[in-house]
C-alpha cells in the first residue's frame, strides 16, 4: 500500500474525489492500484436474475410464505393455550 495515504482514500469507489479535492496524490494512487495483485482466477461466475423473470417465480413464493406463516401462527396459538392451562 502507499506510505502514508489514508486507506479510504484507496477505495475506487471514492479516490476520484480524494484526488479532485487534493486529499491524494495521483502518483500514490497509481503507485497503489499497480501494486495490487491480480486475483482473476480466483473470481467465480455469477447468475443474476432480472425484475421481468422474478414476476414468474413470485407467485410461487408467496404461496410458500403463506403456508408457512399460517403453520407458525397455528404454532403459537397451542403454546399459548398450553402456557394458560399451566
Amino acid at each position: 500500500m502507499a506510505d502514508n495515504v489514508d486507506p479510504k482514500h484507496l477505495d475506487k469507489r471514492t479516490a476520484d474525489r480524494y484526488l479532485r479535492g487534493g486529499q491524494l496524490n495521483e502518483k500514490a494512487y497509481e503507485s497503489h492500484i499497480k501494486g495490487l495483485p491480480d486475483v482473476a482466477e480466483k473470481a467465480v461466475p455469477v447468475e443474476t436474475r432480472m425484475d421481468e423473470d422474478l414476476d414468474m417465480y413470485d407467485d410461487e413464493d408467496e404461496d410458500e410464505l403463506d403456508d408457512t406463516e399460517s403453520d407458525e401462527d397455528e404454532d403459537s396459538d397451542d403454546d399459548a393455550e398450553d402456557t394458560a392451562a399451566e
